[in-house]
């Protein structure tokens, strides 16, 4: 044990490039148990703790007496780049295969072959690639030398951000050799989710032992320290609306210290506040799901080399990301839970005395919450429908059904589809093959007990949350404290430091000035809406016979909107518009007004010659009021509504292309305007016609009702919509 710790002690002052370093109280603990006693262990610790330097102290150690190398499972590319990076300081030959580097993969793999990889850092999702799990995971399981699961709270459904492919961790444990070490490691974890952790971890040996020998057992050892971080000083501040928030912002964000992270709810709000800021002169840059990998990468180097003063971000910067001196994170909305609240609160503030923490929460963060909770739920009644398609693939010879193929047979879009997918995987129902998917034929049941678990979880972790916002004044209120009780510390005392211990620290004035450029920001109109350019894979299976690109001559022009529902400022106004039980009534002054600036500030080629409105079945008196003024306000005539045909649309929010187009297919004409309005097979007069509707979500319905429009006789049809979804 004392050369085991002496080794340790040199690899970890080489790592940290400091002669007199120390370990942290667990850090050898947890190296002990992983490279002598060669078993499982959990660390659970504070960000900046240096969970990084136990697996790869480790590794270097086990490698010196023989071992493969270590497989780190990491969820996130900017994680792996951090990691690469600190490995290399210590000395660690660390590569990664993921999808932005298919180039080095055979390099990589001799590099395997060869024996020059210390680490191999790869995505959960990776291993279940067929290629890299048929092909290239044996023969390194075989040669393991240990593994390491990084952030494996998304092990657990239980967590705040389940990855359903963790799950597979288990099936791989369960393949390695014995005397395997696993590390799994997290920051973010309440008691609840620790034992999910474990009992995944807990996986019996090949020999089908679970017993706890003296190597290689399966118990799992948990190592859990206290989470306080003394760095940082937390604050909440209530103010009225997102214009208030953003005034904030404009006036104070050149005082926080240093760089930092301003976290926002959804992508638009990202973007929306980044561009607010850039246009006052400040050096920000939004980073979102959505956001080049290239740019990504870019922007979090420049955030670490203090070059912008802020990354307006949703979680998609969140674990991991390693910028030791991170002086602030600010929050324009609130996370769901105290445990996503604490995992990115703590990017700050790792190296440094002090960092700044504040929560600006707004109305609109519970529906917010309630979309992510829900759209990440598993249907039953969709999961037995993929099900059954794939089953009845197989039992006809058809042989794997690929994700486009499959979604053509279920009214599911991707992003949904491969989610539940991957947790019918998980479950053992559906197995993603070469080719595609394809039914196992094992019995599979929704575990409704255990998603109603789930769901009640996630609702407590919202009301801890709302709590949190309103701890009273004073150390009973303490903000730090309330956090970790969220995460079952029991070592959890008042701060002294956030602002219901020591008084409020942040400033709460906002300047006039700040005040009228967000007003004008938020007042901002008009949002392009892309037409449809090619037909979806599948429509004419489900009887529509289309195929290709569609004809320019049937086409719609590139229309606009006048924001989206996700928008910081008119989005808030059509989130009540269109929300459930809203009656339907006349348009506002207000709301028409700004939807003739979203017409005056259009540029289009060609102003349009009349005006035609879609047949809204939910708000007719809406979508005509719009139509009408917009008429007016353009001296142009309106035509009246297109005809539905048929029993009219039949689709719903939610479900793919083809299933929507379908749904719409041959469902409107043109026949003279509908409500009396023109003449019955009147044509419609050359040049553009503007066509007005009320939300659009996949575009298929403007789609067909532009065709219709032009096979009337449109020159070309210009949508105008009051939201757009997303």
């Amino acid at each position: 044990m004392t050369d085991t710790r002496t080794d340790a002690l040199a690899v970890l002052r080489t790592l940290v490039g400091n002669e007199t370093a120390d370990f942290h109280e667990g850090q050898f603990e947890a190296i002990e148990t992983l490279v002598d006693g060669r078993r499982r262990a959990l660390v659970v610790q504070r960000t900046g703790w240096g969970k990084s330097a136990v697996y790869f102290v480790s590794t270097l150690l086990m490698r010196r007496r023989g071992a493969g190398p270590t497989v780190l499972v990491s969820p996130l590319l900017a994680l792996m780049r951090d990691q690469i990076a600190a490995a290399s300081r210590a000395g660690v030959r660390a590569v990664a295969i993921n999808s932005t580097n298919p180039h080095e993969w055979a390099e990589v793999q001799q590099q395997l072959a060869n024996d020059e990889v210390d680490v191999l850092l790869v995505s959960p999702e990776r291993l279940n690639n067929p290629s890299f799990r048929d092909n290239q995971l044996p023969a390194l399981i075989n040669r393991i030398g240990m593994l390491v699961v990084d952030e494996a709270h998304c092990i657990s459904d239980w967590g705040h951000d389940f990855r359903p492919d963790y799950r597979r961790l288990r099936e791989l444990i369960a393949t390695m050799p014995d005397g395997v070490p696993v590390l799994a490691t997290t920051a973010t974890a309440n008691s609840r989710v620790v034992a999910d952790i474990a009992a995944q971890l807990e996986t019996a040996s090949p020999t089908g032992s679970t017993e706890n020998t003296a190597t290689g057992g399966t118990e799992v050892v948990t190592i859990r320290g206290p989470l306080a971080r003394a760095s940082l000083r937390l604050g909440v501040l209530k103010l009225a609306d997102a214009r208030a928030r953003l005034g904030w912002l404009l006036s104070h964000l050149a005082e926080l210290p240093g760089s930092g992270i301003i976290y926002t709810l959804t992508v638009s709000a990202a973007e929306d506040t980044a561009r607010l800021l850039r246009d006052s002169g400040m050096d920000v840059r939004a980073y979102t799901g959505k956001t080049d990998p290239q740019e990504r990468e870019e922007s979090e180097q420049a955030l670490k080399n203090n070059t912008v003063k802020a990354l307006v971000a949703t979680s998609a910067l969140g674990m991991g990301f390693d910028k030791p001196d991170l002086g602030f994170v600010v929050h324009l909305g609130a996370p769901s839970s105290p445990v996503a609240y604490y995992q990115q609160v703590g990017r700050a503030g790792r190296a440094t005395d002090n960092a700044d923490v504040l929560l600006m929460p707004g109305r609109e963060d519970e529906d917010i919450w309630e979309y992510f909770a829900t759209a990440s739920m598993p249907d039953q009644a969709n999961a037995e429908l993929v099900i059954a398609e794939l089953t009845a693939a197989a039992n006809s010879g058809a042989g794997p059904v690929s994700t486009p193929a499959l979604e053509a047979r279920v009214n599911l879009r991707r992003t949904p589809l491969e989610l539940l997918l991957k947790v019918l995987d998980v479950d053992g129902a559906v197995a993603r093959v070469q080719g595609g998917w394809t039914a196992t034929g094992h019995p599979w049941s929704y575990d409704a007990e255990r998603y109603a678990g789930v769901t009640a979880a996630r609702r407590a972790e919202q009301q801890h949350m709302l709590d949190y916002e309103r701890l009273p004044a004073g150390t009973e209120g303490c903000r730090m404290e309330y956090l970790q009780r969220a995460l079952d510390d029991d070592t959890a005392t008042p701060c002294g430091r956030c602002d219901n211990c020591a008084g409020v620290w942040y400033p709460t004035d906002i300047s006039t000035d700040a005040t009228t450029r967000a007003t004008a920001t938020l007042d901002k109109v008009g949002v392009p809406v892309e037409p449809r350019a090619q037909w979806p894979t599948g429509a004419d299976k489900l009887g529509v016979p289309v195929r290709g690109r569609i004809n320019p001559e049937l086409r719609a022009s590139e229309g606009r909107a006048l924001a989206r529902l996700t928008d910081l400022g008119w989005g808030g106004t059509l989130r009540t518009l269109f929300a459930p039980g809203t009656p339907d009534a006349p348009a506002s002054p207000a709301l028409v007004a700004a939807c003739v600036r979203v017409l005056a500030d259009w540029g289009w080629d060609e102003r349009p010659v009349a005006v035609v409105s879609m047949p809204s079945r939910s708000k007719p008196q809406l979508v005509a009021s719009v139509a009408e003024a917009l008429a007016s306000a353009g001296k142009l005539p309106y035509l009246g509504a297109l005809s539905p045909t048929g029993d009219g649309p039949t689709g719903e929010p939610g479900g793919n292309s083809a299933y929507r187009l379908a749904s719409v297919w041959g469902q409107f004409e043109w026949a003279g305007g509908a409500a009396g309005r023109g003449e019955a097979g009147s044509e419609l007069p050359h040049g553009s016609i503007l066509l007005v509707d009320d939300l659009v979500d996949s575009r298929w319905t403007l789609t067909i009702a532009a065709k219709a429009l032009r096979e009337a006789g449109a020159d070309a049809v210009l949508p105008f919509a009051l939201a757009l979804r997303g």
